[in-house]
């Protein structure tokens, strides 16, 4: 497994022989609040934290084929799916999981870029442990990102995975951005991901 840094690139074929099918996880905490008298008065404790993982599917001009998120859990050619929507952060491990079949991925698509954002608008200084990670067919985890990125925005390019050929690299991005669904995220998405 490899641990990213912001902006680094791994091939994920060269982490695996056979590399067919691939899911993303995307984990977080709530921040702890500050707890005691004032802290209670203050609403201390952890609340929930509501984050949506998100997908675009573009092509080499960062054109989108297709957008997979909480609203639409499937791309219409069926090789992106999303498991399922987490309204809290709860939990150890993923949080919310998107899978891809790379077999079955349309020849078109080039670039998958992988988002979280904030439906409810709760920002990012309210999120802890918050990570990306990728798991082959296998159950191997090739490649882990841990997302440091606090501050008042409300979205993160989290990441994308680009084809090079036979081969496809994952490069993390950590971009903050201000969009609370994957739409208003777009022009950030594509100025991040398209090279």
């Amino acid at each position: 497994m490899v641990s990213l840094s912001k902006n680094q690139t791994v091939s994920l074929s060269k982490e695996t022989s056979s590399l067919n099918q691939l899911q993303f996880g995307l984990g977080w905490d709530p921040l702890k609040k500050k707890k005691g008298f004032f802290g209670g008065l203050l609403g201390g404790g952890s609340d929930s934290i509501d984050l949506d993982a998100g997908c675009v599917l573009l092509d080499a001009t960062g054109k989108t084929l297709d957008t997979i998120w909480f609203r639409k859990l499937k791309s219409s050619c069926g090789s992106v799916v999303h498991l399922g929507d987490n309204l809290t952060g709860e939990g150890d491990g993923d949080d919310e999981v998107i899978t891809v079949d790379l077999t079955r991925l349309p020849a078109q698509v080039e670039y998958l870029a992988f988002t979280v954002n904030s439906f409810r608008g709760q920002t990012f200084n309210e999120v802890d442990n918050a990570f990306c990670r990728v798991v082959d067919q296998s159950r191997k985890e090739l490649a882990r990102y841990k997302l440091t990125e606090q501050g008042s925005h409300t979205g993160i390019i989290i990441a994308s995975l680009a084809r090079k050929g036979g081969s496809w690299d994952f490069t993390a991005h950590g971009k903050a951005s201000s969009g609370r669904t994957i739409d208003d995220m777009h022009a950030d998405i594509v100025a991040t991901v398209v090279r």
